[in-house]
Order: structure tokens, then sequence, then C-alpha cells
């Protein structure tokens, strides 16, 4: 075990990938050495990788190379201590969280206890803290050894689509009658419209490519499914909320040029068509400003409100329901297909980047 294999894209280029290999560095005191186990890809991952530059955001951070031409794209899965010089960390312990697709990674565990630790590494001080942190599968309620691919494609994207449903309903839909959802095949609008789906004062359309209405219809949680072709065909009367995962400028000003002042609220979630940046160039000149949504805002807000673990006793009890209703033999909304090692991890982010991926597909990379 003398290298640390890792899988790196160039920033000037995401479809362009790499396998670098660096010496395994010595552990000093206050670190430990954990080697990955098992990765979801997705296209979240490849929004990770399109806006590592955005200052709330800043995704190439957390695991800095030592080319500043190349970038480690981060992903959510497990990992198992191999060796530790912390307290409470047992050399074997399994934790979920945010790795580097990598064979194996170094950190600095802080903040140890019940529920797992902080990566303490100086370079992650000042990002996101809910990134930071990676939980004991002993000790988190919502677990099932059986289900930690399901877990891990969905929990991260879960999140966003638990709090973003929350978001709304917080807000009374901003006066809205209808959600129309962009990219409606992708897991986090889907797993949003799941959310909302037994609210009757929304009518949830789903947009999507003419190919994947049908997959969108078969879902059941979208009053109807659309492609984007005839967006135009809704009542522009009806007051509408615009939800974009798709990331697309021709599309959301189609979208605000159609409903005008009848559009409530105009809310960006999502880059899955588009790896730029939404530029002020492309602003649309109807309807309100696109407004940016960050899951952690609201996180924040309901710990707030409701307390840490309530807010975590609702999650998990909504993920739950998520991954059962998910992998439901009769009628699965996503079939998990396992890659070996980082070899064929390369050409999966590869066929992420281009969007060669069938909605209904979810991609687990097993490297141990």
């Amino acid at each position: 075990m003398s290298n640390i294999l890792q899988l790196q894209n160039n920033k000037a280029d995401l479809q362009q990938t790499r396998l670098h290999s660096e010496p395994m560095p010595q552990l000093h005191e206050g670190e430990a050495l954990l080697r990955i186990c098992r990765l979801a890809l997705t296209t979240n991952n490849i929004t990770y990788a399109a806006f590592g530059e955005t200052p709330h955001l800043r995704y190439w951070n957390f695991y800095p190379t030592t080319d500043q031409a190349w970038f480690h794209m981060p992903a959510w899965g497990f990992a198992e201590i191999v060796e530790s010089s912390v307290g409470g960390l047992a050399k074997g312990e399994r934790f979920y969280g945010f790795w580097p697709i990598a064979s194996h990674v170094v950190m600095k565990p802080v903040r140890v206890g019940e529920r797992g630790f902080y990566d303490g590494a100086e370079h992650r001080l000042e990002l996101t803290s809910a990134y930071n942190q990676y939980q004991r599968i002993s000790t988190d309620a919502a677990y099932r050894a059986e289900d930690e691919n399901y877990q891990m494609l969905l929990r991260p994207l879960f999140i966003t689509s638990f709090m973003l449903a929350d978001f709304l309903e917080d807000n009374n839909f901003f006066g809205a009658k209808r959600i129309v959802v962009s990219s409606a095949s992708s897991k986090t609008a889907y797993g949003t419209a799941f959310c909302l789906e037994n609210n009757a004062n929304v009518e949830l359309i789903g947009l999507t490519s003419s190919g994947n209405t049908d997959f969108v219809d078969n879902l059941g949680c979208y009053a109807r499914a659309m492609a984007y072709d005839d967006v135009e065909q809704l009542d522009a009367s009806v007051p509408t909320l615009y939800v974009d995962f798709a990331g697309n400028n021709a599309l959301r000003n189609r979208i605000h040029d159609h409903f005008k002042d009848n559009l409530m609220h105009s809310c960006f979630a999502g880059s899955s068509q588009n790896h730029e940046h939404l530029s002020a160039a492309d602003a649309p000149t109807h309807g309100p400003a696109p407004q940016p949504y960050f899951a952690p805002y609201q996180i924040k807000k309901r710990n707030a409100d409701w307390g840490a673990a309530e807010v975590t006793r609702k999650f998990n009890e909504a993920q739950l329901a998520f991954i059962q209703r998910t992998k439901n033999p009769q009628q699965p909304w996503m079939l998990v297909n396992e890659h070996q090692g980082l070899g064929q991890a390369q050409q999966l982010v590869e066929d992420l980047v281009a969007g060669r991926i069938d909605p209904k597909e979810g991609h687990a990379v097993v490297l141990g």
C-alpha cells in the first residue's frame, strides 16, 4: 500500500479525466487514513464539478490537488478506518460521508463523538460544515447494510429534495398553485416531487425531454409529464412556481416569457444540462429574478425551528420511505449498476459529463 490512486478532472474540460498516483503520506498525530470502499456517482457530482469555484460552494476546495489545472471531484459513499492516531476511532470502523474519488484519503478528525467526526483539515474550515461531517454507520438510525448503494445514491440528493420541498411549503409556495419542475427525470427532482405529491394545494408538472416523458409519467409523483417543447401549452394565467433542475438558460427564459407576472417564484436548484454558470447577461426579462436554492440554509433554519434531532428524525423517516419507493421490485424507480475500480469510474465520469446516462439507472463504484 505505497500509493494513493486518485481520479481527477481537468478544470478547463470536465470530460478530460486522468488516474493520478501519489505516494502514501506518513501519518502525523491527529490524522487518520481511510480506505474508500464504495461511492455513488450521479449528475449531482457533475454539478459539484461545474460549480467548483462558486463562492458559497467551492467544491474544488475540499480535496485540493498538487496540480492547479486539475481538480478532485468529491462523491458520497462509505470508507473504513485503516490507521488512526485519534482517540475514539477504531480500525475497521465504517463511515458515511463526502470523499474524494480515490483509493484512500488522509483526514484530520476533530469533534469525535457518538455520531462520528468532522474533518478538521485547515483548508476545510471555511467550507460548508455539512460536507465536513462523517457519520458512523453504527449510530446512524437510517442505515441499512443492504441499502448502502441506495443510501449513498439518494441521501445527498434527497436531503436537497426534502429541504427544498420544505422550503417551498414553508413559504406557502410563494402564492403559486402549480409547480413546474425541469429535468423531472433526475433523482433530485423526483425526490422533491415525492415529498410534495400529497399536497393538494399545488399541481406538479414534470418537464423532461420527449424521450423521458413515459418514465416521468410512470413515476406517479407528478400530476403529468410534459416535453420541453410543449411548455407554452400550460395555462399562463395560473400562478406558477418554477423549479429549475436543468440549468438551461433558454428554457428558463421561455418559462419566464410565458408566465410573466404569474410566475410567482423562480428557483435554481441544479444544473443537469448546463455546466456553465447562469450569467446575468442571460437573465430573463419577465417575472421574478431567479433565486439560487442552497439546502444548508433551510437546514439551519429548521434546526433552529425544530431542533437538530427532530430535523434528523423527519429526514430519516422520509428517506427510508423514499428508498423503499425507489427500489420497489414491482415498479422500481432506479436500477443500480455497480462499477468495479477507478478505471471503470473514469469511464463513468466521462459518460456523466457527456449526458450518456439513463435516468432510471443509478451508478455505484465499488473500490473494495
